[in-house]
């Protein structure tokens, strides 16, 4: 019986090949140095398919290592340029403007402000009539064209990228004001994106205070500031009665919660003024109080805010 636990004998021929192969190459070896001193042509032509591996060998990688280095450093550039960019990019989102909103404006789907303190006026005393695809509210001292961003017609068209029917109150309150008292044909739409082009437009705050006078100027307007400190009931009724158009900004009150941008555009015998709120036709078909306009003004005070008097021609 075989004994597979015992020692086994240890194979000889690997060994002896390793030390015939390593003979070979020292025995070449030599060989070659000697031939390099007596014979150098010989020399030459033996190892001459050596030397051209070895160039071939290190042209490439030299190519390699040229286009390895050139496609590092368009990464880097590339890499560089986007972290530029990007950083640029955040400088700008988190430097705040030149010119902040003084004031939010009221969001319409925001809690319901009180309703008007006066039931609906009599149609003799104000009241909205359609004559060639417009509307008008009647009652003043001139023809008045009503616009309300809360129709379909305009609700869902873009104040920058905003909603006209969420924020527009200002462009459209202007729409009313310009369309009244010039020739132009202004409507919501158009006078939201002139208002964005002259930088009148704050996202999500609705409109800067600047668009008042600055829209008034655009059209030719005489736009006069009201210090409400200095404004009594008779100053408003006596503009109104002159046949210029007022625009409030209101605080939180029976207009808004926020700020919202209406126009006084008619006064009655008894004292009280009529508003086109371009927000809401309820508040715009009663008569107000003109103290309540008063003590309801926002607290803003910039760009002659938050009361202006506006008219076709110079004031007297």
């Amino acid at each position: 019986m075989k004994n597979f636990l015992g020692p086994r004998k240890k194979k000889k021929f690997p060994f002896l090949l390793l030390v015939l192969v390593l003979a070979v190459l020292c025995i070449g070896g030599v060989e070659l140095l000697v031939c390099s001193y007596q014979d150098p042509a010989l020399y030459a032509r033996i190892t001459a398919p050596v030397r051209a591996g070895i160039q071939r060998v290190a042209e490439a990688g030299q190519s390699t290592w040229s286009y390895l280095s050139h496609a590092a450093g368009e990464l880097s550039r590339s890499a560089t340029e986007a972290a530029d960019r990007a950083a640029a990019r955040l400088q700008e989102l988190l430097t705040p403007s030149a010119e902040e909103p003084v004031e939010e404006l009221q969001l319409l789907d925001d809690t319901e402000v009180a309703p008007p303190p006066r039931p609906q006026a009599v149609y003799t005393v104000t009241a909205l009539e359609i004559r060639d695809g417009l509307e008008y509210l009647t009652g003043g001292e001139q023809e008045f064209i009503y616009y309300n961003q809360t129709d379909e017609a305009w609700a869902e068209k873009k104040y920058g990228s905003d909603r006209l029917g969420g924020y527009g109150c200002g462009p459209v309150a202007m729409a009313m004001v310009v369309s009244s008292l010039t020739e132009a044909d202004m409507n919501p739409e158009l006078m939201a994106q002139h208002c964005v082009d002259h930088g009148y437009w704050a996202r999500k705050h609705g409109s800067y205070l600047s668009i008042v006078p600055g829209v008034a100027e655009d059209f030719g307007l005489t736009c006069t500031p009201l210090i409400p400190e200095e404004t009594d009931t008779d100053l408003i009724s006596q503009y109104l009665f002159s046949g210029s158009l007022v625009v409030a900004l209101m605080g939180p009150g029976h207009f808004t919660n926020g700020g919202h941008f209406i126009v006084l555009h008619g006064a009655t015998l008894d004292g009280s003024v009529l508003v086109a709120d371009p927000a809401n036709r309820e508040r715009s078909l009663t008569t107000w109080d003109p103290q309540l306009i008063l003590d309801e003004l926002s607290a803003s005070r910039s760009n002659g805010g938050p009361l202006w008097a506006i008219s076709a021609s110079p004031l007297q």
